[in-house]
């Protein structure tokens, strides 16, 4: 597969500046798949998955898929992603339980989850957000503003 470009600098980095504190560093290196930040889509529908993973690979992530929630939480069991987008109708879980589960039980609080879905009404968006998610997106989606909300968190 081939690699995507390289994640731009810290604007306030300057050049030659590559201090890092450990504990940045160790958190960092947990999140990266051949050195490159991942995203992991959680998204039953193939094509879906496909098409959400393609704006990542344009957003420089590595893409990794997954079609149903146990899936999910066996790849962030495995190897936490940097971020992950994460569908609420899926086969066997609802995305708000894998949700609870990634931060609570799996206790990564710290992998951003951005909810993308059909469902567009106030409870679900306060439930996303109370389950732990750091944004709410729905379908159709707008490209651009999907690969800004990855890059954001990633």
């Amino acid at each position: 597969m081939p690699q995507g470009p390289t994640p731009p600098r810290d604007p306030q980095e300057a050049p030659g500046d590559e201090k890092e504190s450990s504990a940045v560093a160790v958190g960092l290196a947990a999140h990266l798949v051949n050195g490159q930040r991942d995203v992991l889509v959680v998204e039953d529908d193939p094509e879906i998955n496909e098409l959400v993973g393609a704006y990542a690979r344009l957003a420089g992530f590595h893409y990794r898929a997954a079609l149903d929630g146990a899936t999910a939480l066996a790849e962030v069991r495995r190897l936490p992603p940097t971020v992950i987008v994460l569908d609420l109708m899926l086969p066997d879980f609802d995305g708000f339980e894998i949700c609870r589960r990634i931060k609570g039980e799996l206790g990564r609080s710290d992998i951003p989850v951005i909810i993308l879905t059909a469902l567009d009404n106030k409870a679900c968006r306060r439930e996303g957000l109370e389950c732990g998610a750091a944004e709410y997106l729905t379908k159709p989606f707008d490209p651009d503003q999907l690969i800004d909300t990855i890059s954001r968190y990633g």
